[in-house]
């Protein structure tokens, strides 16, 4: 990619201009970073545009930061909810962090010529005295804080707000100024956080940061793609599930997740899907799959898919344990894993057994039976 496309983009703005960040970029290397907070276990789909764009810029040669907020985490960013996080411990934090490098160094290279750096934010953030905290927050106002949306939402339906949470942009503030950056990446729900840092740099250290936010991943109601909104793309379940998702999303995010999650060329994209969602859908899993775990993985969850779904020759070669009735064995396979859900769906008609329909919760199953449950799910009792 060269510069105009990296800059362009999945990009929504860049401030204070695309212009003066590509006269900087030509002019020498750059050093850009964006953070993520350990708060789930599972790197999901929402975090993967960030990560396509520090590997964009690092193809070009500028030295880019994986910063994980194993700090900020435990604040829990405000960001578009109405109500408080809950704060996390530092083991929920050490325990969530717990195999995200293994998915994001096939992504980004930590190890080349031009190696990505990981940073902790705890290295610094737990050395700030009071003295500290309280000199930074006199570059800040309440007024400042207080004005951003969910803040003035959650006042109209008297929901607290904690002072926790006016901190949070303010550590966010604190860790491009230790890092001295030239760029921080996120996505555009950021933009508050970010430029709380680019203020905090500039009063500072004298230094203007540039600030890029990306377009988020939404279907047409304008909901993201990701945890908070529980329509998330996991990627610890193999490339069978995640192939599987991103052909269950709407045809409305097969172009922007072109854009923002891949690196194929864009210049005729959109009529391609016009003329053949399902065929560009199947492009958009396959580049997305063999990003995450490699062309043979993507080879073979397209097979998967392809005889499960679209040849309606499904393989029934995820073993469950025989639990004795139909709704034990098959609740640890529904979405809430409860027995009251495996029941409703009995009830509901949507389970088979050895190509039979079965609507009683009771029935007993045995070794070797073929059970499908949905459109999706296909389990032969061990």
């Amino acid at each position: 990619m060269d510069i105009d496309e990296v800059l362009t983009r999945g990009v929504e703005q860049i401030i204070p201009s695309k212009e003066d960040l590509k006269y900087l970029i030509q002019k020498r290397k750059i050093t850009l970073y964006q953070g993520f907070d350990p708060t789930t276990p599972n790197l999901h789909i929402g975090h993967l545009a960030g990560i396509m764009k520090l590997r964009q810029f690092q193809k070009m040669g500028h030295k880019i930061i994986f910063l994980i907020g194993d700090f900020t985490a435990r604040i829990g960013d405000p960001t578009g909810k109405l109500s408080a996080r809950k704060m996390l411990s530092e083991n929920e934090v050490k325990r969530n962090l717990k195999g995200w490098k293994k998915i994001v160094q096939k992504i980004i290279d930590f190890n080349g010529k031009n190696k990505a750096e990981i940073v902790f934010n705890s290295r610094w953030n737990e050395k700030i005295t009071f003295a500290d905290l309280i000199k930074i927050c006199s570059n800040f106002t309440v007024q400042q804080m207080i004005e951003r949306n969910m803040f003035q939402e959650r006042m109209k339906r008297k929901n607290p707000i904690f002072l926790s949470e006016f901190l949070y942009p303010v550590a966010q503030a604190i860790d491009c100024v230790n890092l001295n950056v030239d760029l921080e990446i996120g996505g555009s729900d950021q933009l508050f956080n970010m430029l709380a840092g680019r203020q905090l740099m500039l009063a500072t250290t004298k230094k203007e940061k540039f600030v890029m936010t990306l377009k988020l991943l939404t279907d047409k109601e304008g909901k993201k793609i990701g945890k908070t909104e529980g329509n998330a793309i996991v990627f610890n379940k193999g490339e069978i599930d995640t192939y599987g998702k991103i052909m269950s999303l709407p045809d409305e995010i097969i172009y922007p997740a072109f854009e923002l999650l891949t690196e194929v060329s864009l210049s005729k994209k959109m009529k391609e899907i016009k003329e053949n969602p399902m065929r560009e859908k199947k492009k958009l899993a396959f580049e997305i799959t063999k990003i995450i775990y490699g062309e043979r993985k993507a080879i073979q969850a397209e097979i998967h898919f392809e005889k499960t779904f679209q040849k309606k020759k499904p393989d029934f070669n995820q073993k469950t344990k025989n639990m004795g009735t139909l709704a034990k064995t098959i609740a640890v396979h529904t979405p809430r894993k409860s027995i009251s859900e495996a029941k409703r769906l009995i009830i509901n008609k949507a389970v088979e057994v050895n190509g039979k329909l079965i609507q009683d919760p009771t029935y007993k199953t045995r070794k070797g039976d073929k059970i499908k449950v949905g459109e999706k799910i296909f389990l032969q009792v061990e």
